[in-house]
């Protein structure tokens, strides 16, 4: 008797994504519905009043990294916006602190997180009596992760300039967690329902004199060492040279750029951050930095490493690149031993050896699962599903990060039974052999002829 073995495989595999494996690629990278958020209400000039910071709650819309194969995550964080200075007056720096207070989610498997992975950016609303989108950045700073524990609330900072009096409300926007955990991933997140409420209400107070109005957003927060970020200039001088500059705390980086503002004294310009020290970003009109011809700084943080090459050294680079989740097997036909008419019994035999090669380089396992179709004969005859057992075996090849798990013994049936498979982990990948001993258990009186029926193999 011999089933027919159908493969499923790339690139007819159906990758079946699972929700638990889900929920732990999210916690190996120390990402989750991690958001911040804020609530009130303006208030008319009349009656223009500060109001305290307050954490509360709003959703947001999480997008993990391409690799991780998982859809979005929705969820919900308690988040506080507080500021150095609840009273400004117009031309006065303020700086702005965005702390997430309660993440949205929890480490949900037994593995642990290490320290010092994770580095937050995002923007902070502006809004009321002037309008503007302040980047911030937090360190690179977090506490352990247990396994099953909760994440760890954290804190970015940046800076904007009073440039009318009136109330100015503090609202929580995008933001994104970049992990530099086995790789450097970005896990970009966005206000559901924007804008998020208020946090943080200050009323400023006409300083008198003349006010710098220009000012910069950048199009992101965050880059790697040797990106290229976007600076969108404001209120400038018509026509002028601007100059775009990195700052690493007080003193400028050997980071530049120089574009024109138009006849409206707006500009776009790119700016390559390569020094790993950058904290913000400037620009400013004239040979150097000047407060009052420029604007920013604008929080900007280089993830992933970087820094000068001494004299006398070559910087070298590899890469290595993610592969498949793939299997081949040793042929397509299993011949059953025969049984007796009027005795039946145990029609045995052997898998056609299974070999899977994971090389995509991730923390997913794998799973290798079996079903079978009825066992046609002669003149209608049939054996059903049910009556196909194995017994699986699974090997991992010397080297392998992952261990392989054999499937249980039992039946395999139509509904289909697991053969071997690999548990998600930090760090998984290698390859496996995959073999099972096979049963059929023949009815004593079934009638003579060739039966035969489809074991289809599922690679996910």
């Amino acid at each position: 008797m011999s089933p027919a073995i159908r493969r499923s495989d790339s690139p007819g595999i159906r990758r079946r994504s699972r929700q638990d494996r889900s929920r732990r690629w999210a916690a190996a990278l120390g990402v989750g519905a991690l958001v911040v958020a804020g609530g009130g209400l303006l208030a008319g000039p009349a009656r223009a009043m500060a109001t305290a910071s307050v954490a509360v709650d709003f959703p947001t819309h999480c997008i993990p990294p391409a690799i991780a194969g998982i859809p979005p995550i929705d969820g919900t964080t308690s988040a506080e916006i507080t500021v150095d200075n609840a009273a400004p007056k117009v031309g006065d720096t303020v700086t702005v602190t965005y702390t997430v207070v309660k993440p949205a989610a929890s480490n949900p498997v037994d593995l642990a997180l290490p320290a010092d992975i994770m580095t937050p950016t995002g923007k902070v609303t502006v809004a009321g009596a002037q309008s503007a989108a302040v980047t911030v950045a937090g360190p690179k700073k977090n506490a352990p992760v247990p396994g099953k524990g909760a994440f760890p609330s954290f804190s970015m900072t940046g800076t904007f300039t009073v440039t009318a009096p009136g109330e100015i409300t503090l609202s929580p926007g995008d933001y994104n967690i970049h992990t530099s955990y086995i790789m450097e991933l970005d896990t970009p997140c966005t206000v559901t329902d924007p804008p998020a409420p208020v946090s943080r209400t200050i009323i400023a107070t006409d300083g008198g004199g003349q006010v710098n109005e220009r000012a910069i957003q950048l199009s992101a927060a965050s880059g790697a060492a040797g990106d290229q970020v976007a600076v969108t200039g404001s209120k400038f001088t018509a026509g002028a040279a601007v100059t775009l500059a990195g700052r690493a705390g007080d003193a400028m980086t050997g980071d530049t750029a120089t574009v024109m503002a138009d006849e409206s004294g707006a500009f776009t310009g790119q700016l390559t951050v390569s020094d790993p020290a950058t904290t913000g970003i400037v620009a400013y009109e004239g040979a150097g930095w000047d407060a009052a011809k420029g604007a920013g700084p604008q929080a900007y943080t280089v993830t992933g490493g970087g820094g000068e090459i001494p004299d006398g050294s070559q910087k070298l680079t590899s890469s290595v690149k993610a592969g498949t989740l793939s299997m081949t097997q040793a042929g397509d036909s299993v011949e059953l031993s025969a049984v007796d008419f009027g005795q039946g019994g145990a029609s045995t035999g052997a898998l056609r050896t299974v070999t899977v090669k994971d090389f995509r380089g991730g923390p997913a396992g794998w799973s290798l699962t079996g079903r079978v179709t009825d066992f046609k004969g002669p003149a209608g005859a049939k054996i059903g599903a049910a009556a196909l057992g194995w017994s699986p075996a699974c090997a991992a090849k010397a080297g392998s990060p992952s261990t392989c798990a054999a499937g249980s013994q039992g039946s395999v049936g139509s509904a289909g039974a697991t053969l071997a498979s690999t548990p998600d982990g930090a760090f998984t990948g290698g390859e496996f052999t995959v073999d099972a001993r096979l049963s059929l258990d023949v009815p004593a009186y079934s009638a003579p002829g060739a039966y035969s029926g489809v074991l289809t193999l599922t690679l996910t």
